[in-house]
């Protein structure tokens, strides 16, 4: 991806936190700006729309999740909110504030500068061609081929697969996994959903091998990523 004029709106008011983001995304090739308020990232972001948004929660001004649906009334740029709590993670998704992805403090910042790469190239940025799905879903029939071969899943596997490969990027918690993917009769636990995760990956593996299609969000739950 050519990110040379990739302009990065970071919101943030810890001074050093966005000091080192802003440092890190600058070495990788972006364009960043850096602003310390809500009020005024929405105003910013109004007049000249950026490539990406890394937007903290708490700010003054306006509070991160009121600038990201103020946001979402007028524009799809692509949002990455930034929490102190993982537990937040799970009530920002639940709430739908519209954001792309989610990072938890304290962070790795070339965590976050693969985590902007990754959802500018998700959304085509930088004039790359999209990478083409590698699955093959048939819902009548329950299965999933991965480039033609099929995979050999449990129904309770395909469920599983066929949410996380639904919406790429999108982390799912094991809560919403829970909710979504099982019966409601099934009796089960976060071990569980984490051995059935377990098997899928080793189902990929043996039809395409190298290929890691389902990545773990310590603490938070999983996403399916090209």
């Amino acid at each position: 991806m050519n990110v040379a004029k990739r302009r990065i709106l970071v919101v943030e008011d810890e001074p050093t936190i966005a000091e080192i983001l802003v440092d890190y995304l600058r070495h990788a090739g972006f364009t960043p700006r850096h602003l310390d308020n809500g009020r005024d990232a929405l105003e910013a972001i109004r007049a000249n729309p950026p490539d990406l948004v890394v937007l903290d929660i708490m700010l003054p001004g306006l509070d991160g999740m009121t600038v990201c649906r103020e946001v979402r009334k007028f524009s799809a740029v692509p949002i990455i909110m930034v929490t102190a709590r993982v537990e937040e993670i799970d009530r920002l998704m639940g709430l739908g504030v519209g954001a792309d992805d989610y990072v938890c403090k304290p962070f790795s910042p070339r965590e976050v500068v693969a985590r902007v790469t990754t959802v500018l190239r998700r959304i085509g940025h930088g004039g790359d061609p999209m990478i083409p799905p590698l699955l093959e879903i048939d819902d009548d029939a329950q299965r999933i081929s991965i480039s033609g071969e099929r995979l050999d899943l449990t129904p309770t596997e395909f469920r599983l697969l066929r949410l996380l490969s639904s919406r790429p990027g999108r982390i799912y918690s094991r809560a919403q996994i829970l909710d979504l993917a099982y019966m409601e009769d099934q009796d089960v636990s976060d071990r569980i959903i984490d051995s059935h995760i377990k098997n899928i990956r080793k189902k990929i593996a043996a039809a395409l091998p190298g290929v890691d299609l389902i990545h773990s969000v310590y603490g938070v739950g999983y996403r399916f990523e090209v």
